[in-house]
């Protein structure tokens, strides 16, 4: 029994030693929204936390410089060591966001890094009837006061691509017709062959055992010649310009 309390003890023991060894490298968050980065550094360092200011925001309330949010949040336990990510104040807005739309992409991101913006995001467009490379939209818009981040984002037209066709069915239609068809509507005649029936492979094979028969010439196709296969497929999408390969009988 004295054994057996002894290695109870000993276990309670053990474990109320690693409870204090982890809750000891523990500690609190402090709050650090409105203090400058030397003072917030200052009062992390002391707990053995480390601070990283990884966004810049404008705002009315929080002065310029300042600490205007924190993750964690205060009063959160954590580990020596860890990181507290910060967000600091620009203050209020005092650039005056200017109106990039119509101007250039590269125009557009000139204008606004002079002016000590910078640009978040950018998409593009295909749009009918305007030129490529031009800046449709923004935000935020022109002249806009409410602004949180420094940052603009906006649209500018891409260039047209070609256009595209679903491929039609050309088979069992005469060569002449579908090339014409294929002409007007801004494709090309690619190359043109010839089926070659199962009674004419077995003649060139007979022709082949016995030379002294007469030869068949290969016929040739002719715009009557009746469409058996294409290439590319029906149903398949095309761009404009393509070519089209026929096999005729």
């Amino acid at each position: 029994m004295l054994a057996l309390v002894l290695v109870i003890v000993a276990m309670v023991s053990g474990l109320t030693a690693m409870r204090f060894a982890i809750h000891g490298q523990e500690v609190a968050v402090p709050v650090l929204v409105g203090l400058s980065p030397a003072e917030a550094e200052r009062a992390t360092a002391g707990l053995g936390l480390q601070i990283s200011i990884e966004r810049q925001y404008y705002s009315p309330q929080i002065p310029e410089g300042r600490i205007m949010s924190q993750l964690p949040l205060p009063g959160t336990k954590v580990r020596r060591g860890w990181q507290v990510r910060v967000a600091q104040s620009l203050g209020k807005t005092r650039v005056k966001i200017p109106d990039v739309t119509g101007q250039s992409e590269h125009a557009a991101e000139l204008n606004i890094r002079r002016r000590g913006l910078e640009v978040a995001s950018m998409a593009e467009v295909e749009a009918a009837g305007i030129p490529a490379d031009q800046v449709l939209a923004q935000s935020p818009t022109a002249n806009e006061t409410q602004v949180a981040a420094p940052k603009i984002s906006f649209l500018v037209t891409a260039a047209a691509g070609p256009q595209a066709f679903v491929m039609p069915s050309f088979v069992g239609q005469p060569l002449g017709s579908a090339s014409r068809s294929l002409q007007d509507s801004g494709f090309r005649l690619g190359n043109v062959s010839v089926a070659v029936p199962m009674s004419s492979a077995a003649s060139d094979s007979s022709d082949l055992a016995n030379p002294a028969a007469p030869s068949v010439l290969p016929v040739q196709p002719s715009p009557a010649s009746m469409i058996v296969s294409q290439v590319p497929v029906a149903g398949q999408k095309v761009n404009a310009g393509g070519v089209v390969n026929f096999e005729v009988r």
